[in-house]
């Protein structure tokens, strides 16, 4: 597995290693400047002789990627493009096919009268390396509106492999917090939520949890987490490794990474808290808010 990297390599590569926990060899490619959706992959994947499977990073599905190489080998394509339904195409740029399921066109944020599908474009791929010749190499190129209209343009074998199932980009703070929800609530069927009954509380066997203390499902509460007496751990709240919550403090709907303290009587509800932030006494944070790492909030009403 190649992971091609430009913003915050080394972060990233800290959580992952090389693969082995995961039972994979993972290399790490780190663009010298952003190079596009297709240059980026030229500059990946240029030395390789094999088909490529290429997943956008911020996707999460459940879907086989076995059927899309084998779609991909039965046509002898250049190209295999995942697609997937949405209930409101005109956000999105979509795909045209014909009824053998080659590419047609991709039309790009389309008005009203120009929906004519409501499949988009999944961010996932199968393509020959034999085609990368055709991407200049270090410059931006951009996938979407260089490399594929060159294979329609070429007359070369582009086909669509039409997914129905869990798709989502979790390119936003409202999907980053979908995403969760699916997961607690089984739409997206994985650990530690996978066959949890329950009330569904998924929890670290060293979190401390004081008498007084309420923890309601579904929710998740990694390792070394302590919960104070009178706080409340609401519904939908992932709580990360080695943090704090303070008596009578409430979290409620939101997501809060390691490291973190919530003081006494501050509420935290349906916000996402970066790591290594405190949250002092009495303090509010509501919906859509978002924290970035090592923030520090103090009610200066009670100073």
């Amino acid at each position: 597995m190649i992971l091609s990297l430009n913003y915050q390599p080394r972060r990233i590569e800290e959580i992952f290693g090389d693969g082995a926990d995961l039972g994979i060899k993972i290399r790490y490619v780190v663009e010298p400047a952003p190079l596009g959706t297709a240059g980026a992959i030229k500059y990946a994947g240029d030395n390789l002789t094999e088909s490529v499977v290429v997943f956008n990073g911020d996707v999460l599905t459940g879907i086989d990627l076995a059927a899309v190489i084998r779609l991909h080998r039965e046509r002898q394509a250049k190209a295999t493009i995942v697609l997937t339904p949405v209930d409101n195409p005109s956000a999105y740029g979509l795909v045209e096919t014909d009824d053998a399921g080659n590419i047609q066109r991709f039309i790009e944020k389309p008005k009203p009268d120009e929906i004519t599908t409501n499949h988009i474009n999944a961010g996932i791929y199968v393509l020959e390396p034999d085609t990368f010749d055709r991407i200049p190499s270090e410059v931006a190129w951009s996938i979407e509106r260089s490399y594929f209209p060159s294979l329609i343009e070429r007359g070369e074998t582009f086909v669509a492999y039409i997914y129905d199932g869990y798709w989502i980009d979790i390119g936003t703070p409202e999907k980053y917090t979908q995403v969760h929800r699916d997961i607690m609530d089984g739409r997206f069927p994985t650990q530690p939520f996978r066959d949890l009954a329950a009330p569904r509380i998924a929890m670290a066997a060293d979190v401390r949890v004081e008498d007084g203390a309420v923890v309601e499902g579904p929710c998740f509460i990694d390792e070394g987490v302590l919960i104070k007496a009178g706080a409340r751990v609401g519904p939908y709240s992932v709580i990360g490794r080695q943090t704090q919550v303070e008596e009578e403090a409430a979290v409620d709907g939101a997501i809060i990474w390691p490291n973190c303290r919530v003081g006494s009587h501050a509420a935290v509800r349906n916000a996402i808290v970066g790591r290594n932030c405190h949250l002092g006494r009495n303090v509010s944070l509501g919906d859509g808010a978002v924290l970035g790492d090592k923030t520090t909030l103090t009610d200066f009403t009670r100073a």
